[in-house]
């Protein structure tokens, strides 16, 4: 299958960051037992991580400007084009030893995003996307699930911080969908939670507190999945906003009726 030039640009640059910190993840079972423990050596590695991304990307596309988790805004010369970049999404699962984590990478055009791929390397999944031309994971087409009953659904999410003002909120949506759905699976990536969803793994998604680098790419996945993508509150922007829900078009409203009633429930509260 032919790739567009852009797709390429993505897909070599992530490859790389990818192959730097499969090699880390390897070490973190070692730092475990350690009385430091491996917090210092994992932020240096989301860190070497960026710089490879941000290296290769500016050297592709040098006009292109770049937001990014841990180095924040990069004015570009083109100002239309920006990269999105999350170098390790689900942060707490790789400090951990946990092999469920992601590189993210959008491109946003004009505040549209354009294009995305979210790369799992210890599964080798490479999730993405481009507007108006699917949604893939390697070679084969994503489409969203098909099930129209939240009963034998399954919703994925995120915990919020344990300091977030959305805590008690999260906690009353999850009290209130655990009546509806077949289960909720919480595994610490938003990235590769919304790739789920174009998938077909998942029925649905909700989470709040994220930002752009998060969501970015997944966002465009599951929409050339099929599936659909808005805020809980209905108003806002899922990217830029920090409050997302992703369903397939079946399930979508149904979804957001029960998230959102938990939600006025817990501000009357």
């Amino acid at each position: 299958m032919a790739l567009s030039p852009t797709m390429n640009v993505m897909l070599r640059a992530v490859e790389k960051a990818a192959r730097s910190l499969t090699r880390d993840f390897g070490e973190v079972e070692q730092l475990q037992v350690s009385m430091k423990g491996p917090g210092n050596f994992v932020s240096a590695a989301d860190m070497r991580a960026e710089k490879i991304l941000h290296e290769e990307l500016l050297k592709a596309r040098p006009g292109f400007g770049f937001l990014m988790e841990e180095q924040g805004e990069i004015a570009g010369t083109d100002g239309e084009y920006r990269w999105i970049i999350d170098p390790l999404d689900g942060t707490t699962n790789f400090l951990h030893g946990l092999p469920h984590w992601a590189i993210s990478v959008a491109l946003e055009f004009r505040g549209e995003i354009v294009a995305g791929v979210v790369y799992d390397p210890i599964k080798d999944e490479m999730f993405r996307a481009e507007k108006g031309g699917g949604a893939f994971m390697r070679n084969k087409r994503l489409r969203v699930s098909g099930r129209k009953d939240l009963n034998l659904s399954v919703i994925g999410s995120g915990d919020p911080a344990i300091q977030s003002t959305h805590k008690a909120r999260y906690l009353r949506q999850t009290e209130m969908l655990l009546k509806s759905v077949a289960g909720i699976r919480r595994y610490g990536a938003a990235s590769l939670d919304l790739t789920y969803v174009a998938a077909g793994r998942y029925e649905g998604y909700w989470e709040e507190g994220l930002r752009p680098w998060d969501v970015a790419a997944g966002m465009l996945i599951v929409k050339e999945a099929g599936g659909i993508v808005g805020t809980v509150s209905g108003k806002g922007d899922p990217v830029h906003d920090g409050d997302i829900i992703a369903a397939n078009p079946l399930l979508m409203d149904n979804l957001r009726k029960i998230l959102s009633s938990a939600s006025k429930e817990n501000a009357a509260a």
